[in-house]
This record gives C-alpha cells, structure tokens and sequence, in this order.
C-alpha cells in the first residue's frame, strides 16, 4: 500500500481519536488483504483519500468495483441499509458487506464524471439531474433508521448544552428559527421514505446505468427534505457573489421535481443548512462562513 495522504489521516484521527485512528491506519493494509482475498479481488489504486479508504478494485470475472474501508465506529451500518434497500435503484448497487470490519464492496459508476462537472456548464439542468436521481431512490421506509428530527434533535440539544441554552458563535435568530422550523415541518411531513440524505453534487456519478448516487447517509424523512443538500452545494456555493440568484434559481426546479411549495423546500434548505453549521462547529469548532451565507440567504 503506498503512503496515504496527510490530510486522510489528519481526518481519520480527527474523527475518530488518536488512538482509535492510528490503531486503524495501522490495520489498514492487512484489512485491505484480507478483504481482497475473501472476496476475490484484485486492487488497485485509491481514489483521492478523505475520510474513508476507498481503491478500485476487479472482481473474479473482471467486473470493475470500489472496495470502500472505515473505521467500524463509524454510521456504516447506515448506508449499508441504504444501500440494499435502493437494490440499485438511483445507487449504486451494493456487491458485499462486512459492517463489522467496516468494508462495503460496491458497483463502480463508470465513467464516473461527478454531477459537478454538469453544474458548472449549467446549473439548472444539474439541479433537475439531482431530484429526478432522488426521487428514484425513494420507496416507503424499512427497517429502524434515524429520521431527520433525531439528526436535528441531537444536533441541537448538543448547542444548547454546550452554550447553556444559547447558540454560541452561531447567530441566535438564524438558529433559532431554524430549530422551531425543523419541528413544524417534521410534525407536518409527508409519510417518510429511505433518504439518501446528503444527495448532492459530488456524490452523484455516470454510469451506463445513467446517474447514480453514492455514499448515502441512510436517514428516514419526507422526499422533499433531500432537496436541501443541494441549496448549499457545491462546496463553498456560500461564496458566490450571485448565492441568491443561484438559489432563486435552484428552489423552483426542486419544488417542481418534488411536488411541494418552493416554500417548504427553502425551509427544509434553512433547517439542514443550520444543523449542518452545527455539526461542522461540534467538529472542527468553527463557524462554517459559505454555509451561515446560504442560511442567510435562505432567510431573507
């Protein structure tokens, strides 16, 4: 195995503490053996490592595939449900699993141009690309997976603990709002369906299948809640001079695709934009400026 990057192990230990990463990182190559030699693979080189180990690799009969490796810590278990329960519908398809030792086998997109790549050309058409991908991965929900209220009751009793009920560095009346707003739409959803749950433009890929998703989070909710990732990516969206013009652009398109008010989906863009601002302080202990600039946006 060749060295891996700075910034993936920097990520690693980040996450999951020093010990427990290193401990990892210093598996890594067994486990990528041993792996290979269970499932019959051969391995090649990695994609560019962030968070996860994740290499192409060759089936027995030569069907290309990703071999993706994280620490067992971690939400695994979640997008293996995810993923089996979209049995390649709008995913990729998942070929094996060993959530104990952290691994998934998976279909590899090819030729795996990012849905980024389309949104710089047109943004428009990326964001229809986007929701079409997202409605094809919806079906009724199975089986106990987190809702989108756990991921924002979490995140938010985490602010309010750590700032004795205030919001911090986060701005109170933005996140304030935000709080109450993610309560009314999960009290007023539509029947929740498996969301994908971070759908957007970096994790949708071609395929001679057409667009598939990838790296889901596995969360149940209503359809249009997976409109909101797309309302504050790519990253750094925040950043742009035209946000709301992007924005105006975007929500039309989403609320059409999805079938509610363009009103619900800004909403639903506010209530994960701050929860989202929520987790990237509780881990990096920072205010994440291009996302506060969509929230702000968002609320206007």
């Amino acid at each position: 195995m060749t060295a891996l990057p700075d910034v993936f192990v920097r990520n690693v230990l980040g996450v999951y503490g020093e010990a427990a990463g290193r401990a990892w990182l210093a598996a890594l190559p067994r486990l990528v053996a041993d792996l290979a030699a269970r499932w019959e693979l051969t391995v090649g080189a990695p994609y560019g490592l962030t968070f996860n180990y994740v290499t192409r690799a060759a089936r027995a009969d030569g069907t290309p595939a990703v071999l993706k490796l994280t620490p067992p810590e971690g939400e695994l278990r979640f997008e293996v449900a995810a993923l089996r329960h979209f049995a390649g519908s709008g995913a990729v398809r998942l070929l094996a699993a060993d959530v104990d030792a952290g691994a998934v086998l998976l279909e590899r997109a090819e030729p795996g141009e990012l849905l980024t790549a389309l949104q710089a050309r047109d943004d428009e058409a990326a964001t229809r690309v986007a929701a079409e991908v997202g409605r094809r991965l919806h079906r009724p929900a199975t089986g106990p997976l987190r809702t989108v209220d756990d991921w924002a009751r979490a995140a938010f009793g985490w602010l309010r603990a750590r700032y004795g009920g205030g919001t911090g560095p986060l701005p109170a009346g933005l996140m304030d709002r935000a709080e109450a707003e993610h309560a009314e739409l999960a009290a007023s959803a539509a029947p929740p369906v498996v969301l994908h749950g971070d759908l957007h433009h970096d994790n949708i890929l071609t395929s001679d299948r057409g667009w598939l998703a990838i790296d889901p989070h596995g969360v149940l909710g209503e359809p249009a809640y997976e409109a909101a990732p797309l309302l504050r990516n790519p990253i750094g969206l925040g950043n742009r001079a035209d946000l709301a013009a992007v924005l105006d652009r975007r929500v039309p398109v989403l609320a059409e695709v999805y079938g509610v008010d363009p009103g619900r989906i800004r909403a639903w863009g506010r209530a994960h934009t701050a929860v989202s601002l929520i987790w990237d302080h509780q881990d990096n202990d920072r205010v994440d400026a291009p996302s506060l600039a969509v929230l702000t946006t968002l609320s206007r």
